[in-house]
């Protein structure tokens, strides 16, 4: 497996613009810009016709599209092959208990298209995603596109969920930035290139295709006008649990050593910093300062992603984030070393 690299380094810095892969011969200039969309689905029965219809919405429509079903047990299938009649280029191919990555894979394996656009089961696509998704690759030299991605809440809780634990756009730096395969495009040399999504993953692996394509060269551009809607986990313990999965695959793929470190030493330090206090309450003041300047910018966002709403639900939204924040800390605390462990275990050499 491929060590992944430090997530400070520009894309395309190793290519100096060229492209990260060196075919003789470039696709022909009338098939150049024919792109598949590719998702996973599992038991989406309840959101897989707003996928779709969200697909057919779109101003620039895929070639082709290819689902594949990981063996859901309810209508998803169903359901989405009613599409097929609707004219839409649709195949779904059924694969019980293939993973994401290899459903992904094997999605992408299947299409033919030199473009291939990924999404997820329980998105919404704005109209022109696929067409900001796709317009950059008019550049020959563009091997990925990072589309972006906002939170669609119900309830006072996801607003706070989506507050909390998404950015937006104006606090990305595009040089950095590793997209979700919620919401990515790429030439279908460049997956090829760095062998796929990992297989031997089940979370985290679109983070490891990510500083894979990094790794080889390829130059990725940021369109954040490329949007795709999602709703947040209904409840703190779905949440958690999401958490816990994120940061048992980084332990797996010994991803962000340095970000886990800082939180134990975090948490490690708090009961010091409480028996302070306790001794020193002038220094109360700062510590308070600090905790909300931890918060500030989840209830900046809250406050933006809330407008419009009625005063009921903003002032239900409010005591969430320090709740969300917690868990979400204590979920990657538990899931990170569990991931080290199987690591070990498997002998995993990342």
């Amino acid at each position: 497996m491929l060590r992944p690299g430090p997530c400070c380094l520009p894309w395309g810095a190793a290519s100096a613009g060229r492209p990260c892969y060196s075919s003789p011969v470039r696709e022909q200039a009338d098939a150049a810009d024919r792109v598949a969309l590719v998702a996973t689905v599992l038991n989406e029965g309840a959101t897989i016709d707003a996928l779709l219809a969200s697909v057919a919405a779109q101003t620039r429509r895929p070639d082709e599209i290819r689902l594949v079903d990981g063996g859901s047990t309810d209508d998803t299938v169903a359901r989405a092959r009613a599409w097929v009649a609707r004219d839409l280029p649709l195949a779904v191919d059924v694969r019980p208990g293939a993973g994401i990555a290899a459903g992904r894979n094997a999605a992408i394996a299947a299409t033919r298209a030199p473009l291939v656009a990924v999404t997820d089961a329980g998105v919404r696509l704005a109209p022109d995603w696929l067409a900001h998704l796709t317009r950059p690759f008019a550049d020959p030299t563009v091997d990925v596109v990072a589309g972006f991605f906002r939170a669609a809440p119900r309830t006072p809780f996801e607003y706070a969920l989506g507050a909390t634990t998404l950015p937006v756009e104006e606090d990305v730096e595009p040089a950095r930035f590793l997209p979700s395969s919620r919401s990515v495009a790429f030439r279908r040399a460049a997956w090829a290139r760095v062998g796929g999504y990992p297989e031997w993953l089940d979370y985290s692996e679109d983070l490891v295709f990510d500083l894979a394509l990094r790794r080889a060269g390829c130059r990725c551009v940021f369109a954040p006008r490329a949007l795709a809607y999602f709703r947040p986990r209904p409840t703190l313990r779905a949440f958690f649990r999401q958490y816990y999965l994120y940061a048992r695959g980084d332990g797996k793929a010994d991803l962000w050593r340095k970000r886990h470190a800082v939180r134990y030493g975090t948490y490690v330090g708090l009961p010091l910093l409480l028996a302070l206090l306790r001794r020193q309450p002038a220094l109360a003041l700062p510590a308070l300062a600090l905790a909300g300047a931890y918060l500030r910018r989840p209830y900046q966002r809250l406050w933006r992603l809330t407008a419009g709403q009625p005063a009921a639900v903003r002032l239900a939204a409010l005591p969430w984030p320090p709740l969300i924040r917690l868990t979400g800390d204590v979920a990657k605390m538990l899931g990170y070393p569990a991931g080290v462990a199987w690591r070990l275990a498997h002998d995993v050499k990342c």
